[in-house]
């Protein structure tokens, strides 16, 4: 009996504090980051390939390549105390990147939900 509450105590803080963390990150679809990048105010991050990227991009983004054995350094080389934008091809990447931002004290971080993939369907622009 002791160890089911021990395992139900543990599974209910692990639930909880994944919860909190995610509260400080916001999510965004493509028309919200769209609006983000058009005011300027933050730093898009691109973490796919330079491959990837060079196939086309949003508006001033900076790539840095998640599967990179440097992309925590460089990531630590931007700016904490502006909000940054990350994004991927489809999320995946850029979903698994969150916690590199927040351990680095990244505190204002948005995730374009949905990736390059929705920004091109929503018909955003793109940079070649």
């Amino acid at each position: 009996m002791k160890r089911f509450t021990l395992l139900t105590t543990l599974m209910s803080l692990f639930v909880a504090a994944s919860v909190f963390a995610d509260d400080k990150i916001k999510h965004v679809d493509a028309a919200g980051a769209a609006k983000l990048v058009s005011e300027g105010k933050v730093t898009v991050v691109d973490v796919r390939t330079s491959d990837e990227f060079n196939e086309g991009h949003l508006k001033d983004a900076k790539n840095i390549d998640m599967m990179s054995k440097d992309f925590a350094a460089k990531l630590g080389e931007l700016d904490k105390s502006k909000p940054v934008l990350v994004h991927c091809q489809a999320g995946g990447r850029s979903t698994r990147a969150l916690p590199t931002l927040e351990k680095l004290g990244f505190t204002n971080i948005t995730h374009l939900d949905g990736g390059m993939n929705d920004w091109v369907k929503a018909g955003q622009p793109v940079v070649k």
